[in-house]
């Protein structure tokens, strides 16, 4: 629907750290964010600026399913800023840190998207986030990862010494949570990677048809991955969250392996089959 959008902003152009023109567009009711193309890259209900518009952000926030606890979120690149601005408004516990390299995006976030100025919980910083990460070991609960740009995933965003970075980062209960494509013809190939990375403790949560999946990975196994234990924990946050936790339960369970009382991991076959 975006294709007869108005634009608002237009050719923010070129800049040393970006190669695309970063374009805003509005349709019935709806803000979008585009990085020099038609394909969108975050999006915002205006009379809801808060809310997280697109289905896979809010698979996402199933990180929260997982760990009770969270307190450090560390997110490489801003975007649109949708899961930085809903954790800032609705997770009162939670730090968060955004790395964003281009500061057009940083710009626009914030004057089209309303994302707040940094505080005590949240800051949004300009810099290199590979370099960030490498940096930074041991530091955060949850890495958020949405590093698309016109051309798909950054090569350097879905390598194995990535992926392995992405792993060191965290601490030791901690959760990597990335956004891929379902129809990419390297899908595969990303999550075979994260496996290893993650030691087989990975899952997969499909957004859309084949559309975006939201791929979980974990230092440490969730200390329980019963479905009645998720089905209770998602019935909790959704007394706080508007976001369909329950339903995500149930796609978990149809796209990961599972018997009919809990879910399991690669590493969990692997030892059965042993």
């Amino acid at each position: 629907m975006f294709r007869m959008a108005k634009h608002l902003m237009r050719g923010l152009n070129h800049s040393a750290v970006a190669d695309a023109s970063v374009d805003v567009s509005e349709s019935d009711g709806v803000r979008a964010l585009h990085l020099g193309s038609i394909t969108i890259q975050s999006a915002m209900r205006i009379r809801d600026p808060f809310a997280l518009e697109l289905t896979y952000t809010r698979g996402m926030m199933c990180f929260l399913l997982f760990n009770e606890n969270i307190k450090q979120v560390l997110a490489i690149g801003l975007g649109g800023g949708s899961l930085a601005k809903y954790m800032h408004a609705y997770c009162p516990t939670i730090v968060s840190k955004v790395i964003e390299l281009n500061p057009k995006i940083i710009q626009v976030a914030r004057s089209q998207f309303y994302v707040p100025e940094n505080d005590a919980r949240l800051q949004v910083l300009e810099g290199n986030g590979l370099q960030y990460l490498a940096e930074h070991a041991d530091t955060a609960d949850v890495l958020m990862i949405d590093a698309f740009d016109s051309n798909g995933i950054p090569p350097d965003f879905c390598s194995q010494d990535f992926f392995d970075q992405c792993a060191n980062s965290l601490s030791n209960d901690g959760i990597l949570a990335i956004n891929l494509w379902g129809n990419d013809k390297k899908f595969d190939v990303y999550l075979q990677r994260i496996e290893q990375s993650f030691s087989g403790m990975v899952l997969s949560l499909p957004t859309g048809k084949p559309g975006n999946v939201a791929v979980f990975g974990f230092k440490r196994e969730p200390s329980d991955l019963r479905l009645a234990s998720l089905r209770e924990r998602a019935k909790v946050l959704e007394q706080s969250h508007k976001i369909e936790f329950l339903q995500f339960v149930e796609k978990l369970a149809e796209h990961n392996p599972s018997s009919r009382n809990k879910l399991f991991m690669t590493k969990n076959l692997v030892s059965l089959d042993n």
